[in-house]
């Protein structure tokens, strides 16, 4: 079985933070570590890691950017350098684990393919309960629970689950997993994504143009989505008409990714 990081994406959301780490801490199974990608968040994010650091039980990294707006495909890439497990498994840090959520990864984890997983919404007021009493337990038949079937765990369905094979239709870089080596393959994410939109889509383009294919994890990985405002989406049709790009030329690699950092694309 793979040894796992665990990559938490956050950005000025310190209370629903707080609560993913609480659902880290209660896994049955542990991963190697944990990094929390911020894309540049103020001191109340800081102060929660540096909370959960004390006496966390894996080492858990505090990786950080300056906020230049939306970059979340750069802080990723941060992240997933930094990382030292063999598979990546990466959250937005508004998504609650189930406490079996590590292990079912490991698991599921298999050679020549990435993950997509799934995720079970909450409505407003059981993610406002969740953040008021700092809980990270969401019992399957709690009220609350859209799409509830993605709360169901039964590892045992879930090699039966086939889903898309693309990389457009139900992706979302919420909740996906890699292998390390394959990340590496293709250069990461690309970081001239700026704004929200399609920097998921367009690695997994990649990632299937490079042989790697997709998987889809249901009833197994259960994760819970804490309701929030949407994102602006001013910078959609840039970011799509990228993506397009990708399809089009069958594109396997970024120019600017994991070999070529932020930083130097910004030069």
């Amino acid at each position: 079985m793979p040894s796992v990081s665990l990559v938490i994406a956050t950005y000025n959301w310190p209370a629903a933070l707080d609560v993913v780490l609480r659902s880290v801490r209660a896994q049955r199974e542990m991963p190697r570590e944990v990094l929390v990608a911020d894309d540049g968040s103020g001191e109340s994010t800081r102060h929660v890691v540096l909370a959960h650091q004390a006496d966390f039980p894996v080492p858990l990294t505090h990786v950080w950017h300056e906020d230049r707006g939306f970059r979340l495909a750069a802080i990723r890439n941060q992240a997933i350098r930094q990382a030292t497990g063999s598979y990546i498994v990466q959250v937005d840090g508004d998504m609650v684990l189930h406490d079996q959520f590590v292990r079912a990864h490991r698991r599921f984890a298999q050679r020549g393919s990435y993950v997509q997983g799934g995720r079970c919404l909450l409505d407003e007021s059981t993610t406002a309960r969740l953040l008021r009493e700092r809980r990270s337990v969401v019992p399957a038949f709690s009220r609350g629970l859209r799409n509830r079937q993605n709360a169901w765990y039964a590892p045992w369905l879930s090699r039966l689950v086939r889903g898309p094979r693309d990389p457009d239709r139900r992706t979302r870089g919420c909740h996906m997993a890699f292998w390390r080596d394959d990340l590496l393959a293709v250069n990461g994410y690309d970081e001239e994504f700026i704004g929200w939109g399609r920097e998921d889509s367009e690695l997994a383009a990649r990632l299937i143009h490079s042989g790697v294919r997709r998987r889809n994890f249901k009833f197994g990985a259960v994760a819970y989505h804490l309701w929030h405002q949407e994102a602006c989406r001013d910078r959609f049709s840039a970011n799509d008409a990228r993506y397009a790009e990708t399809l089009r030329e069958r594109r396997q690699r970024c120019r600017y990714g994991l070999e070529l950092s932020d930083a130097e694309l910004r030069v």
